[in-house]
C-alpha cells in the first residue's frame, strides 16, 4: 500500500520559546527538551508509523526579513549552524534521509505589517497561496501543524483543497465540554494558573480571578478549521498532572512526554486508518 505523504508545518519562534533541542532546568536537574518534530521523526524511524507515512517536507513560516522574528530565534538562527543551538540533533535522519534536507521556509511576511494595515488581508492571502503551492509541490496528503502562530483560513475552510487534511497537535484539551479545556496560544500557561486556582482574564495585564483548582492537563490532535483550536478532535490524552510550583518549561516537558507525544502518535495512527479505508 502506498504511504501517506506527510508534511510538517511549524513556527521556529514557538519551538525557541520551548528551548527545543536544549537541556533545561527541571527540579534541580537538567533534562533534554525534545520537540514534537524530533519525537515524530523517531516514531517514523522506530514504530509502525514509518510503514504508513512518508515525511516529505518540513516548512517553517518565520520571516528572515523580520527583526522581531530574528530576535526571538537568535539563539538558533534559521538553519542549523547559524546559532549556538538547534531544535534537534544536527545529524538527525528520518527514514534514512537527513532532516535538514527537508527544511524549507514559506515566510508569513504579512505579520510585520501593523495591525489594521489594509495590506495585512491580501498579505495573509498571499502567504496561504504560497504555502498551498509548496504543499501541492510536495504532494502532501496530510499536514501536521505544530505551534504555528498563524490562523489559517483559505486553505482549510470547508470545500478548500486542504480541508480536513491539516491537523494540529495542541498542548491542551480542546473539547469545550471538558473541565480541562485549554485552547489558544496560552494553553500551557492557562493550565499552570489553573493549578494555582487562578484564571487570567486579561493576558496583557495578567489580571487574574480566583477559580477552582484544576491540576491536570493534556493534549489534543485535531483537524484544523478557521477557528482557534476549534476543529474536530481525532484523539486526545489527559495524563499530565500539574505541580503548582512547576515552571512553564517543567510543565511543558511533562506535558510533552505524558500527553502530547502519545496524542501525536496515536492520532496519526487513527488518521491513517481512516484515510486507508477511503
Amino acid at each position: 500500500m502506498q504511504k501517506i505523504k506527510l508534511v510538517y508545518l511549524w513556527s521556529l519562534r514557538n519551538a525557541a520559546a520551548d528551548k527545543a533541542g536544549q537541556q533545561v532546568a527541571y527540579k534541580g536537574e537538567q533534562r533534554y527538551m525534545k520537540s514534537p518534530l524530533e519525537f515524530l521523526v523517531q516514531a517514523l524511524n522506530d514504530t509502525a508509523l514509518g510503514e504508513t507515512y512518508d515525511l516529505r517536507g518540513i516548512i517553517y513560516d518565520d520571516d528572515p526579513e523580520s527583526p522581531r522574528d530574528r530576535k526571538v530565534i537568535e539563539d538558533y538562527g534559521y538553519q542549523p549552524g547559524q546559532g549556538c543551538h538547534w531544535f534537534y540533533p544536527a545529524d538527525l535522519k528520518v527514514q534514512g534521509r537527513s532532516v535538514n534536507e527537508l527544511l524549507e521556509n514559506v515566510p508569513s511576511s504579512y505579520r510585520s505589517l501593523p495591525l489594521g494595515d489594509p495590506r495585512r488581508v491580501p498579505g495573509k492571502s498571499d502567504f496561504e497561496r504560497r504555502l498551498g503551492e509548496r504543499l501541492r509541490a510536495l504532494e502532501a496528503d496530510v499536514v501536521v501543524i505544530d505551534g504555528l502562530l498563524v490562523i489559517l483560513d483559505e486553505l482549510v475552510r470547508e470545500g478548500a483543497e486542504f480541508h480536513r487534511r491539516m491537523v494540529n497537535i495542541h498542548p491542551g484539551i480542546t473539547r469545550l465540554e471538558s473541565p480541562y479545556e485549554r485552547r489558544g496560544a496560552y494553553a500551557t500557561l492557562d493550565a499552570l494558573y489553573g493549578a494555582r486556582g487562578r484564571k487570567v482574564i486579561d493576558w496583557t495585564t495578567r489580571e487574574t480571578i480566583d477559580v477552582p483548582v484544576v491540576a491536570m492537563t493534556g493534549a489534543s490532535f485535531h483537524y484544523v478549521d478557521n477557528g482557534i483550536d476549534s476543529g474536530e478532535v481525532i484523539f486526545d490524552v489527559l495524563d499530565t498532572p500539574i505541580d503548582p510550583e512547576d515552571t512553564i518549561l517543567e510543565m511543558r516537558w511533562n506535558n510533552f512526554h505524558n500527553s502530547l507525544f502519545p496524542a501525536l502518535e496515536q492520532g496519526l495512527a487513527i488518521l491513517a486508518r481512516g484515510l486507508q479505508r477511503k
